[in-house]
């Protein structure tokens, strides 16, 4: 018995504590746009005029399938110059997590 609250405690604390980075995701609803990186350029942070985007869908952090990578969402905008790349993240109750990557430039 001590064995399973064990269990339950550090699995409970886990949840609470997550991947505890400069974004954490809530627990029941995750919904929130984060900067990933701008290319070193003239240019800084100013998006550019095209934006293309790119998803994957993971369920219950067993099946993942999609392209959420940088590389399809500038071919998917007609993108050829990267300006700025930020992720939107969505999840509920952590049994459907949504990850898109968003591309802007030229």
């Amino acid at each position: 018995m001590k064995l399973l609250k064990s269990v339950f405690c550090v699995l409970a604390l886990m949840a609470v504590v997550g991947c505890a980075g400069p974004y954490s995701g809530g627990m029941l609803l995750s919904d929130y746009s984060a900067l990933n990186c701008a290319p070193d350029s003239a240019q800084g942070l100013t998006p550019g005029m095209k934006t293309g985007e790119a998803s994957m869908v993971n369920y219950l952090g067993l099946v993942a399938k999609g392209d959420a990578s940088i590389t399809a969402a500038a071919a998917n905008g007609g993108i050829k110059t990267i300006h700025t790349v930020d992720y939107k993240y969505n999840s509920i109750l952590g049994i459907i997590n949504t990850t898109t990557t968003i591309v802007t430039g030229q």
